[in-house]
């Protein structure tokens, strides 16, 4: 355990020393003396975001449900909690038991973000354990890290000792039974990897060499050992109503991103958005029956006491059972001022009786995501809605007495031109004359418009995954175009930074080579670098100048169809043949109709299901 003095005197320096304590309700604290494994849950984020992660709440109640594993939380400490911890030699702990991480048996890294990388590093660093690998002893951690970054793990390789490929419930503890028996037997570390690498769903990157052309792209990559698979198959959860979902989840002290239940209504999603990863490494489509959803209902309102129920998914109007849902859930908890909430609205499926359920406890704002501006572009990256979907949306939500919406675009998709851009400066004048063309009397409320632009970023397993991003000139000249063009007083225009949508673009697809930029990137400094106060574009622009590798060609380079993938090693299921046929049709601006209204032959029935999604 910490030193308890010390850490007193460093909490009272901290900015918001209730990131550090523990202690909340539902929190489980064991004796770490009693138990065959200490797993130790990081999050390389703040407190305040890692806590809204339904992910950290499945793992750490499954983890700690096991008599035999202990399961406690780490996150990154904020800039000024961590510069007193250096100073007091106080290394980085958990929040059940103030143990310092070095002493468990697994650091279980959350890969959500690319730009929480340098994060990894630092945790580590302040854990006082060795950030590469390969300079780990027999009593190390072992260094795992699994999520939706981890479908293309190559840049962050080095610092990690096993991945997990897919979904983790049961997987997670398949490779705890196997730790415990060689704990049991005797452990050796490389004895250990080379077994768990047998295990679908887990790659070693250690076990791998790549090889690379002349001109830096990937020849081919290779297994160094006998044994261990060729290709990693991701790991799906097949039956979702049987699988496991926590009846309880810790209450923070402090305020959340999301302070709310999160209620996961189904995974996967049948849209096939051209620009969506979670769109195909998520496939198949798997729902949780209406009862099963409205018993842990019941059980996490008792539990927790929030008063907000959030139906949590990809897309949550495409669940096939929502308009019933949603009516029990209302009429269950009207009483008790229990809201429910839908946080991601496709327009084509918004319904006005869903909004009339929802007001029935409280209002708030309304987002929606067209993501172009124009029905050419929609259709290109096959989103499938029309602006009569947005204006029919809209229509609803003003008569019912909304008047706060946000709508959600990006700039710098494929074959965007500057029609396209005007399309989101219309769409939200639009949607103001939709306001102000109604009888005054049906007016309610100050009209508040949010037009929302973020960078496109190519990712892997998309159809997209194929294409240059733009440059950091071309993302700015379309920035200040539509600012130059939005000029009301109703309407505000946000957009991200192009330059770490440039970054993220980088790591998004980039390959092991990527590892000596995140450590010169780290020493110069950069950590945090998803928060614009805390990201600095120059230092890492000086790491890569020092380490002689180029953003440029990780970032703004086309693919070839034949070219080899870091990633293309990962089995999701999806085929490279479809992704590709997806990439020429959206070039055509031709759409691929929804999974639900029959089979496109991606390829998920082959290869998980054995039969029809």
């Amino acid at each position: 355990m910490i030193n308890r003095t010390s850490f007193d005197q460093v909490l009272k320096k901290a900015e918001k020393p209730a990131r550090y304590i523990g202690m909340e309700k539902n929190s489980i604290s064991k004796d770490l003396s009693t138990v065959d494994i200490k797993f130790a849950f990081a999050f390389p984020d703040v407190y305040e975001v890692g806590m809204s992660h339904l992910g950290l709440h499945i793992l750490y109640n499954l983890l700690n449900n096991e008599d035999y594993i202990a399961c406690e939380r780490v996150f990154a400490p904020w800039i000024d909690m961590e510069n007193e911890m250096r100073k007091e030699g106080i290394p980085l702990y958990t929040l059940e038991n103030k143990e310092p991480i070095k002493n468990f048996d697994f650091i279980g890294f959350t890969l959500q973000y690319e730009m929480s990388y340098t994060n990894i590093i630092n945790m580590l660093d302040l854990g006082n354990i060795p950030i590469f690998s390969k300079d780990r002893k027999e009593d190390d951690p072992l260094v795992i890290a699994g999520g939706p970054c981890a479908y293309n793990p190559e840049p962050i390789a080095d610092f990690i000792d096993l991945f997990v490929i897919g979904e983790g419930e049961e997987i997670v503890l398949e490779i705890m039974e196997l730790y415990r028996q060689f704990k049991l037997n005797g452990y050796k570390r490389d004895e250990f990897l080379q077994e768990v690498s047998k295990i679908e769903g887990v790659y070693v990157p250690k076990f791998y060499k790549v090889y690379y052309k002349e001109d830096n792209t990937i020849e081919r990559m290779e297994p160094l050992i006998d044994g261990i698979p060729q290709i990693i198959n991701k790991r799906i959860i097949k039956d979702l109503d049987k699988s496991y979902y926590p009846e309880k989840i810790i209450v923070p002290f402090i305020e959340t991103v999301h302070d709310r239940i999160p209620l996961e209504i189904f995974r996967g999603c049948t849209r096939g958005c051209r620009f969506c990863q979670a769109g195909m490494i998520y496939r198949p489509v798997r729902e949780k029956e209406v009862d099963t959803l409205l018993e842990l209902a019941e059980k996490l309102v008792n539990s927790t006491g929030y008063a907000d129920i959030s139906l949590t998914s990809l897309s949550s109007c495409a669940y096939s059972q929502l308009q019933l849902l949603v009516t029990k859930l209302i009429n269950k908890y009207n009483e008790k001022r229990v809201g429910i909430s839908l946080p991601s609205l496709r327009l084509d499926s918004f319904s006005l009786d869903i909004l009339k359920e929802i007001e029935k406890v409280r209002k708030t704002g309304l987002t929606f995501a067209p993501e172009a501006g124009s029905q050419r572009l929609r259709d290109v990256i096959n989103k499938g809605v029309t602006e009569k979907d947005l204006e029919t949306a809209v229509s609803y939500a003003f008569e019912e007495g909304w008047s706060t919406i946000k709508l959600y675009f990006m700039i710098g998709l494929p074959t965007e031109t500057k029609e396209d851009l005007l399309g989101i400066k219309d769409l939200g004048y639009k949607v103001k004359n939709i306001f102000f063309n109604l009888p005054k009397e049906k007016r309610q409320g100050n009209l508040k418009i949010t037009l929302s632009a973020s960078c496109f970023v190519p990712k892997p397993f998309t159809p997209f995954q194929l294409v240059g991003q733009n440059s950091l000139e071309e993302f700015n000249e379309k920035i200040n175009f539509l600012k130059n063009k939005i000029k009301d007083k109703k309407i505000t225009f946000n957009y991200h930074d192009p330059k770490l949508s440039f970054l993220e673009a980088v790591l998004a697809r980039g390959d092991r080579r990527l590892g000596k930029v995140l450590v010169r990137a780290w020493e110069l400094g950069c950590k945090f670098d998803g928060w614009s106060e805390i990201f600095d574009y120059d230092k890492w622009m000086q790491a890569f100048e020092e380490t002689g590798i180029s953003a440029d060609f990780y970032a703004l380079r086309e693919r070839k169809f034949d070219e080899v993938m870091p990633w293309d090693f990962i089995d999701i299921g999806v085929d490279k043949a479809f992704l590709i046929k997806e990439y020429q049709k959206a070039k055509e601006g031709l759409l691929t109709r929804d999974c639900r209204e029959g089979c496109n032959n991606c390829g998920i029935n082959r290869s998980f299901l054995g039969g029809v999604c």
